[in-house]
């Protein structure tokens, strides 16, 4: 019986691990091209008409 709980417990850390991992990596590449992305803006600001 303790063994079973352990072993869900051992999945649900890993899992949870792995979605921390996936946010962190989603998080740090948006937020580069975020940064390209303005740094592009902001290099052609002069030929951009208002």
């Amino acid at each position: 019986m303790n063994e079973k709980i352990y072993k869900t417990m051992r999945s649900s850390g890993i899992f949870s691990l792995v979605t921390g991992i996936v946010v962190l990596v989603t998080g740090v590449t948006s937020g580069v091209l975020m940064i390209v992305t303005a740094a592009r803006l902001m290099k052609q600001k002069s030929n951009i008409m208002i």
